[in-house]
């Protein structure tokens, strides 16, 4: 049987919230829709910029485990669709044996990932200038938001995603990724790349997305080795990190949603 749930796991500096045109849109199509928040992170924007202690105590394990929890609970398995962040905890669900299809957006890389281009440097500036930031929640500031996240947005909806989706990011889990490569033994973001049981994968990647450029995915992708397993990457001209909120999310969702079914 086709899936008939799709799960939306959200990255860092923004909350479910970010897929609220998407939840709509496949909602329309028929599809269950979850789009599960991280542990701490239940209640809406303007709480945790208040107050972002939630931010500062979550952890990837606890992350993972809430959302094989949802997914646990689901009668057959469903269509996993992460952004950011959210890509990186798909491709480690997909690895622990969950969902019947995978789709990674402007994928945060796993382990062994080690192509790290300017502009993603620069895009995590803000965190990784001071090694404090470690046991922090760290925000952006709008002009650095417009750099890492809405580059290709015109100025008013560059300006309007940042009010209503913008907030800390976990500074202990990005240091995480940064150091991943480098720390003794595996990492939270660990997979097995040879892994001949994972469901399909595609990365959907933004061609002038500077957090997570294309050349991370591209990398990524290429890591997976098991023959018998799917996965590709598509590029989407003109794009930003921000994707699933930018003009013309449709045809990003769409192509995500029918790769999925035709590969689950």
């Amino acid at each position: 049987m086709q899936p008939d749930t799709i799960v939306l796991v959200h990255g860092f500096w923004v909350t479910p919230r970010a897929w609220e045109n998407w939840i709509t849109h496949y909602q329309d199509k028929g599809f269950r829709v979850i789009a599960p928040p991280y542990p701490g992170f239940e209640v809406e924007v303007e709480a945790l910029n208040a107050d972002p202690t939630p931010i500062e105590a979550v952890t990837v394990p606890a992350i993972i485990s809430s959302l094989e929890k949802v997914i646990t609970e689901l009668d057959r398995p469903p269509v996993i669709m992460g952004h950011s962040a959210g890509g990186a905890f798909t491709q480690l669900l997909l690895d622990r044996g969950f969902g019947a299809a995978g789709v990674a957006i402007n994928s945060a890389p796993t382990e062994g990932v080690s192509v790290v281009p300017l502009s993603q440097v620069r895009s995590t500036f803000p965190v990784l200038k001071n090694p404090a930031n470690r046991h922090r929640a760290v925000g952006f500031d709008y002009d650095h938001w417009r750099y890492a996240f809405t580059n290709t947005f015109p100025e008013d909806q560059a300006h309007a995603t940042y009010e209503r989706y913008h907030i800390p990011a976990p500074g202990s889990i990005v240091w995480g990724s940064a150091l991943a490569n480098i720390h003794p033994g595996h990492t939270d973001t660990y997979v097995d790349y040879h892994n001949a049981g994972r469901a399909p994968l595609l990365f959907c990647s933004g061609e002038n997305d500077h957090l997570m450029p294309p050349k991370v995915q591209q990398s990524n992708a290429k890591h997976y080795k098991a023959e018998g397993t799917v996965t590709e990457v598509t590029v989407f001209p003109g794009r930003s990190h921000l994707m699933p909120a930018q003009d013309g999310w449709e045809e990003v969702a769409d192509h995500a949603l029918d790769w999925a079914l035709a590969h689950a």
